[in-house]
C-alpha cells in the first residue's frame, strides 16, 4: 500500500537526516522532492500545491532551523500536515438514529460494491452486535442478487429474499417494510452501477435515496483508479450528496493519489479501506495511522488491534505457560504460524511494522512470505503426532515421508526445524529470566550465546 510514495518519502528524509543543521535552501530542495513524489503519485496538482505551501510555512520557521533535530521536525511537520490532509471532519459511521437505520452504498460497476456491502455488514453484526438485513437493488448484473445472497450466509447475515421482476424501488420499499417488520437495527442498501456515471444512473439513486431517506450514503471507489476516482466521488457528491467513502483496493495501490487527492477535491471522509479480497479484509480509516504508514512509521495500534481480534485468548495464555517452562513443540509452532495468517499473513502483519519499507528487499530475498508460511505449515502438517511433539526423532527417513507428503525438501524442512530450535532456545531463555529479569535486561539477553 502506497510502496512507492513511501519509499520516495523515505529516501528524501533519509538525505535530510545526514545533515546536522539544516539551512531554509536545505529544506526547500527536501520539499521540491517531496512535490515530484506526490506527483507521481498521482495526487491531484492543486492539493499537492496546497500541501507543500502548508508545509513549508512552518519548516522553514526558525524554531525548526534551529532545533536540536530539525530533519525530525520537518518530518513531523509533514506528517501533521498528512494527517490534516486525510482527516479535516473525518467521522466514524453513523449510526445515532431509531433503527432501521439505512445505509445506501453507491457507486460504478466493478468498484467492489457488492462485496463492500458484505464486509462491512460483517463489521456491524460482529463488532457492533447489530442485526443487519442486506438487500441487493441490482437488477441489472447477472447474478448480482444471487451474489449478495452467497456472501450472506457466508457470514450468518440476512438478506432480503428476491422476487423477480422487481424494479429498484419495489424492491427499497419491500426491504423498509422488512426490516421494521423483522426487528432490524441495520439495513444495507446495495444499489446497481454503471460503467461509467451517466443521467439514468444518477436519477435511479436519486429515487432510491429520496425514498429510503438514509442515514449514511457511502460511495465505494476504487482506489486504483487514482485521480478518478476523486472526480467520480465529486459527481457523485454533487448529484445525489454523500455521506461518506469507501476506498476498495487499497492494498494494490502503490501510488496513493485517490486517498490523498479524495478529501480536498470531493469534500468527503474517508470512512473505511477495503485491505484485500477477504471477508474481514475492511478496516475503519484512522487519518493518522495512514499518514504514519505513508511515512514508513508503521501501524503498531492497527497490528495490536487484530491481534486482539483473532488470537484465541486462551490459547495465548497456554502457550505463555509454557513459554515460562521452557516448553515450546511443533504443535504450538504451527498455532503461531496459523495466527500470523488469520492477521493477514506475513504480509498483512509486516506492513503495520515501523521501518519494514527499507528492508523489503531483504525479506523477499529471504523468502519471507505467504507462500514460506504456507510451506511450513504443510511440513507441520504432514508430520506424525510424535513427531510433532517431539522433533528430535525426525530422522533421514522420516524427512524424506514429511518431504513426499508436503511437496518439499529435506533443506526446507532442516530450515524449519532450526527455526523451531531457535525460538525453543530463546524460549528457555525467556523462562529462566522471569518477568523481572527480562524487564531488567531487555531483549538483547534473548539473543546472548
Amino acid at each position: 500500500m502506497f510502496e512507492n510514495l513511501s519509499n520516495r518519502l523515505a529516501s528524501i528524509f533519509d538525505k535530510l537526516k545526514r545533515y546536522g543543521k539544516l539551512s531554509e535552501a536545505d529544506v526547500t530542495a527536501a520539499l521540491r522532492e517531496v512535490r515530484i513524489a506526490l506527483l507521481e503519485a498521482d495526487v491531484a496538482l492543486p492539493v499537492v500545491k496546497t500541501f507543500i505551501e502548508d508545509v513549508k510555512k512552518e519548516a522553514i520557521g526558525q524554531e525548526v532551523l534551529q532545533s536540536i533535530h530539525p530533519s525530525q521536525m520537518v518530518i513531523k511537520i509533514v506528517n501533521d500536515q498528512l494527517v490534516r490532509l486525510l482527516d479535516s471532519d473525518h467521522k466514524e459511521l453513523n449510526l445515532a438514529a431509531s433503527p432501521p437505520v439505512v445505509i445506501l452504498m453507491v457507486g460504478l460497476q466493478g468498484s467492489g460494491k457488492t462485496t463492500t456491502t458484505a464486509k462491512l455488514a460483517h463489521i456491524l453484526s460482529k463488532k457492533n452486535n447489530k442485526k443487519v438485513l442486506m438487500a441487493s437493488l441490482d437488477i441489472y448484473r447477472p447474478a448480482a442478487q444471487h451474489q449478495l445472497d452467497v456472501l450472506g450466509k457466508s457470514i450468518q447475515v440476512e438478506t432480503l429474499p428476491v422476487v423477480p421482476a422487481e424494479s429498484p424501488l419495489q424492491i427499497t420499499k419491500r426491504a423498509l417494510k422488512a426490516s421494521k417488520t423483522g426487528g432490524y437495527d441495520i439495513l444495507l442498501l446495495d444499489t446497481a452501477g454503471r460503467l461509467h456515471i451517466d443521467n439514468s444512473l444518477m436519477d435511479e439513486v436519486s429515487q432510491i435515496k429520496t425514498l429510503s431517506n438514509p442515514l449514511e450514503t457511502l460511495l465505494i471507489a476504487d482506489a486504483m483508479t487514482g485521480q478518478d476516482a476523486a472526480h467520480i466521488a465529486k459527481t457523485f457528491q454533487e448529484k445525489i450528496g454523500l455521506t461518506g467513502l469507501i476506498l476498495t483496493r487499497i492494498d494494490g495501490d502503490a501510488r496513493g493519489g485517490a486517498a490523498l487527492s479524495m478529501k480536498s477535491i470531493a469534500h468527503v471522509p474517508i470512512k473505511f479501506l477495503g485491505m484485500g479480497e477477504k471477508i474481514d479484509q475492511l478496516e475503519v480509516f484512522h487519518p493518522d495511522r495512514l499518514a504514519n504508514r505513508i511515512l514508513g512509521m508503521g501501524d503498531v495500534v492497527s497490528l495490536v488491534e487484530k491481534a486482539m481480534e483473532t488470537i484465541d485468548q486462551q490459547e495465548a495464555q497456554d502457550l505463555a505457560k509454557k513459554m515460562q517452562k521452557g516448553s515450546f513443540d511443533l504443535n504450538d509452532m504451527a498455532l503461531q504460524l496459523k495466527q500470523i495468517s488469520k492477521m493477514g499473513g506475513m504480509s498483512g502483519v509486516m506492513s503495520l511494522l515501523p521501518g519494514i519499507g527499507k528492508i523489503k528487499d531483504k525479506i523477499e530475498t529471504a523468502g519471507l512470505d505467504d507462500r514460506f508460511l504456507k510451506q511450513q505449515l504443510a511440513i507441520i502438517s504432514s508430520m506424525t503426532p510424535e513427531e510433532k511433539r517431539d522433533p528430535r526423532i525426525l530422522n533421514a527417513s522420516r524427512k524424506r515421508r514429511v518431504s513426499s507428503g508436503s511437496g518439499t525438501t529435506i533443506q526446507d524442512i532442516n530450515k524449519l526445524l532450526k527455526q523451531h530450535r531457535d525460538m525453543e532456545t530463546m524460549m528457555k531463555r525467556m523462562g529462566k529470566l522471569g518477568k523481572k529479569g527480562f524487564l531488567r535486561q531487555g531483549i538483547g539477553s534473548l539473543f546472548s550465546r
